[in-house]
């Protein structure tokens, strides 16, 4: 592994190993815990059944084991990991922040966001992030640590439990996408991100039975860990945060850049692409007279052509979410739609998102995880 992207990904405070759950095992290493306690295999699949599909957290709902083994099991496999803290909710109550406690104290967030046709969950996978963007604030509280496999995977099967209990506003449902895009830099902490995913798209009971299509996994672009993910045979999408289509701008946006430049992320992208025969997202936030400039989108366009035909990338615009002591905001309508029409003009498949969570300060770039706003 190239020395760079150790420190990036290994030389950060740690608080000791969050304990050992359920979701962090294979389902071979949990029938072995399993028989070591003296029980017979066959208990796995059944506390399987109850985690991953009955969306059980009470062990008195496990009324197919023993009573006298389930508060052992619960224990034992299942502590708790996440303690929710606060959850503030906007769009009609179909968008949900929730602020977590992990079982050192470090915090962190996710944002459950009902649309009419589908319900999409934003992850954390990091308790802050060192990346250092000046425009996010995830970014700018710095590293905490890196979250456990069960931590990640638990974020979304509280969602999951709030769907099926009729939590949320629209009755009962499920989770059909994912997106790393909560806090942290995902392939920073690629063996725990790249485990939840395996969690979570295994089929039930030893996981969750998602789809792959259904869940993005964005970075700044670690470059060897985009390679690598390329080689891992899961059809996720990779979004590449952008920002910039030129290394001057994008070294003060995006300081990992100055490791690994425009050229070489944008190409890894696109050998992603090749190899998995998945689309890549662009993301580019725009930022009032910053990088929302008509020949930025010349510049951008420019840099994706040189790949080929525009089969491979989709262009994600993001409008700037204000966030606390931030001297940037969102570009101006009349500059967002010019950026628009430029890239289409060039034949760029371009969408502007659909923000949502940004009056509970739940939107791309604003995750902070404050515990007193």
């Amino acid at each position: 592994m190239n020395r760079s992207l150790e420190l990036v990904v290994e030389e950060h405070p740690r608080r000791g190993r969050p304990p050992r759950h359920w979701a962090d095992m294979s389902p071979a290493e949990r029938r072995e815990h399993i028989e070591t306690l003296g029980h017979p295999a066959y208990r796995a699949r059944q506390l399987s059944a109850h985690y991953f599909e009955g969306l059980r957290d009470d062990p008195a709902e496990w009324t197919d084991l023993p009573s006298g083994v389930r508060e052992t099991f619960a224990e034992k496999f299942m502590p708790r990991l996440l303690t929710p803290i606060r959850e503030l909710s906007c769009d009609g109550d179909a968008t949900v922040k929730t602020l977590w406690r992990m079982y050192d104290g470090a915090l962190v967030e996710s944002v459950l966001m009902r649309y009419r046709d589908r319900v999409t969950m934003c992850v954390s996978s990091q308790a802050g992030c060192g990346m250092a963007c000046p425009f996010c604030a995830t970014g700018q509280a710095g590293l905490q640590r890196n979250m456990s496999t069960a931590e990640i995977v638990e974020q979304v099967m509280d969602g999951e439990r709030r769907l099926r209990r009729g939590q949320v506003s629209g009755g009962s449902g499920r989770v059909r996408n994912i997106v790393f895009m909560g806090m942290g830099e995902p392939l920073a902490n690629y063996n725990a991100v790249i485990g939840a995913v395996r969690q979570l798209t295994a089929p039930t009971p030893d996981g969750l039975g998602l789809g792959a299509r259904g869940i993005t996994v964005s970075t700044v672009g670690l470059v060897p860990r985009m390679q690598q993910l390329a080689t891992e045979g899961i059809p996720l999408t990779l979004a590449l945060s952008l920002h910039a289509p030129d290394d001057e701008l994008r070294d003060e946006l995006v300081p990992i850049n100055t490791r690994w430049n425009v050229e070489e992320v944008v190409n890894a992208a696109w050998e992603y692409a090749k190899t998995t025969k998945r689309r890549v997202s662009i993301e580019y936030i725009l930022i009032r007279d910053v990088n929302d400039q008509a020949f930025r989108a010349e510049q951008l366009a420019k840099v994706l052509r040189r790949r080929g035909n525009w089969g491979w990338v989709h262009v994600n615009l993001i409008p700037m979410n204000p966030t606390p002591g931030s001297v940037w905001t969102a570009s101006r309508r009349s500059d967002e739609e010019e950026f628009v029409r430029r890239l289409k003009a060039r034949g760029v498949p371009v969408t502007v998102r659909d923000t949502r969570g940004r009056e509970i300060d739940g939107a791309c770039g604003q995750l902070a995880a404050h515990e007193v706003e």
